[in-house]
């Protein structure tokens, strides 16, 4: 094209388009490199497919008779009296203690802290109140006391021979609901013994008692329920744990250790407090069983059961019968 030549619409359009491709180019080469894009995070590897636990069906009757129950969802014990009082159309507060595979009053059966995955329970419940007059003879009166952890303190042991075992009305399983007419309901089994050791020698006091209901024959309403695997985990190595904080949890049966260490507990809480709790026991075990001196146990049972103010001499026998259930001196 000479100059002065007028451009042609074609040779316009070719020399825009040359013009803009130019200028890209430019702009182009002004621009910085970056980085490309990361490439998004993987997925986190899957992990084992969770499958809902089965509910824990458990059987159970009324102790003096009745027909049979199903009861599930309960996690302690003030959780499971009120599922069997719905189940029989009773108040909770009827029930005094439950024993297990049982319906005598017998306390090597008692419900503590926990329940086989095929046991049946059998609930006690408020029979006849009666009141006794008991003088005081010596400093112990003979009595070991128990409770059914929803606020109802017991007998568990008359010591042959004692103040208590003259008293031919007292039995094994009478609920104590009141000391000189001061109610005692909701009162922790540790409390009530240290009441009835406080009471002086030589002057009378009253005891409000509560004995559970007497069985009548109920044979064909006794007959124990068919096995049923239904909603229900079968494994005779495994109990429901029910716990006074926290949720109730399936485990494995103590092992020999735990089971001997937990006995010899259960004897020195006996020894030293009046009271027997195998549930207490239980917990006193596992805090020690894994620690490495005597400091560390005292600090971890503080930790679990501070309201309890063990007396020092108590925590240096505990611990030294865990170590010699564990070194098998015992």
């Amino acid at each position: 094209m000479q100059n002065g030549e007028a451009m042609s619409p074609q040779d316009s359009k070719a020399a825009g388009a040359e013009a803009m491709e130019e200028q890209k180019a430019q702009n182009q080469a002004c621009v910085e490199p970056t980085a490309p894009p990361l490439p998004p995070p993987s997925p986190p590897p899957p992990g084992p497919p969770e499958y809902p636990r089965p509910r824990l069906i458990f059987h159970t009757q009324l102790a003096h008779g009745s027909p049979t129950g199903r009861i599930h969802g309960f996690t302690n014990v003030k959780e499971l009296y009120a599922k069997i009082a719905e189940v029989f159309n009773i108040s909770p507060s009827e029930i005094l203690f439950c024993t297990l595979n049982s319906h005598k009053v017998d306390m090597q059966k008692l419900l503590g802290g926990q329940i086989g995955l095929e046991d049946f329970i059998f609930a006690h419940v408020r029979g006849e109140t009666k009141e006794v007059e008991v003088t005081k003879t010596e400093d112990a009166l003979g009595l070991t006391i128990t409770d059914n952890g929803a606020g109802y303190a017991f007998i568990k042991r008359i010591k042959e021979g004692s103040t208590i075992d003259r008293l031919k009305t007292v039995c094994v399983g009478d609920h104590i609901e009141a000391i000189n007419d001061q109610s005692i309901v909701g009162c922790r089994h540790y409390e009530v013994a240290k009441m009835l050791k406080e009471q002086p020698r030589g002057i009378p006091f009253t005891l409000r008692l509560v004995g559970p209901k007497k069985a009548f024959d109920m044979i064909g309403m006794r007959t124990r329920a068919p096995k049923s695997t239904e909603g229900k985990m079968v494994n005779g190595r495994e109990t429901l744990r029910l716990r006074s904080k926290g949720a109730a949890t399936v485990q494995e049966v103590q092992n020999e250790f735990e089971e001997r260490a937990t006995k010899k507990v259960d004897d020195l809480l006996e020894s030293y407090m009046g009271i027997r709790d195998l549930e207490l026991a239980t917990t006193i075990v596992e805090a020690g069983k894994d620690k490495k001196n005597p400091d560390d146990f005292a600090e971890a049972l503080d930790s679990v059961l501070g309201d309890f103010a063990f007396p020092d001499v108590f925590l240096f026998d505990v611990w030294g019968a865990i170590g010699d259930v564990k070194n098998g001196r015992i």
